[in-house]
């Protein structure tokens, strides 16, 4: 028996989830203050991981409560306002890994 292909045009396409508002002449634009949001995915050794858990739990115990976004987000404008030869100190004294998705394992 011949298998049954479905149909990819009868899926309607999801609408976009960008944050918009309407215009006064009936156009969209971008909500203020607010652009379009990126979902990534990334690999990251377990100290990372482990440290980004840490640096959380020291905020919350400081009473403000943050996520990993914003750990993230925050560390990349630490990293942005560093002098380019600090920048480069930085990167020296991280650890390379590898990127990409890890092997399959068969059970």
């Amino acid at each position: 028996m011949a298998k049954k292909e479905k149909s990819v045009a009868a899926v309607p396409a999801p609408e976009s989830r960008r944050t918009v508002q309407p215009d006064r002449d009936g156009e969209r634009q971008d909500a203020p203050g607010k652009g379009s949001l990126i979902r990534d995915s990334f690999t990251f050794p377990a100290e990372d991981y482990a440290l980004i858990a840490q640096l959380r739990k020291r905020a919350l115990d400081g009473g403000r409560e943050v996520k990993k976004s914003e750990i993230l987000r925050l560390g990349l404008a630490v990293l942005a306002a560093l002098p380019l030869e600090d920048l480069w100190q930085a990167l020296d004294g991280m650890k390379r890994i590898k990127t990409g998705r890890p092997n399959k394992t068969k059970v």
